[in-house]
């Protein structure tokens, strides 16, 4: 629960402040049509995903060889940059990386070490977010929250 509240605080404040700082910010460039895989790198293989209402989704992919998830939100439009974020977690080890900020079609990558633990992830798009909790456990059950602010 510490980590949601530091996850929609950090929402908060990036909301706020980048209204300071957009004509400094440097929207990502991506293709358009981007995938997970473009984001995260070779060798990761999507294994979840949730959508972020009909802006898009948020992908948790997994690399195999070297036991780390990836975070990756992409647009189902690229455009003009808008405010976006991606982050995972373990609750394990307390493992977390995020990536807030104004893109044009995904935000991301975020990585953690994962191999044998739950990982809890999410991701927004504009005013949609989506928060995943308890993901990739084999036989318990993921809790999804979507909400708009």
């Amino acid at each position: 629960m510490r980590f949601t509240r530091s996850v929609l605080a950090g929402a908060a404040l990036a909301a706020l402040s980048v209204g300071a700082t957009t004509a400094l910010a440097a929207p990502a460039s991506a293709a358009a049509d981007a995938t997970p895989q473009e984001a995260c790198g070779s060798g990761y293989k999507t294994v979840n995903s949730a959508p972020v209402g009909s802006l898009g989704t948020v992908y948790l992919t997994y690399n195999a060889s070297n036991g780390r998830n990836c975070v990756a939100t992409i647009r189902t439009n690229p455009g003009t940059a808008i405010d976006m974020s991606a982050w995972v977690f373990v609750p394990d080890t307390e493992e977390q990386d995020e990536d807030y900020g104004r893109y044009t079609s995904y935000a991301g990558p975020t990585y953690v070490y994962g191999k044998g633990h739950c990982v809890d992830w999410g991701g927004s798009i504009g005013n949609v977010y989506v928060q995943v909790y308890g993901s990739n456990c084999a036989a318990l059950k993921e809790h999804r929250v979507t909400f708009t602010r």
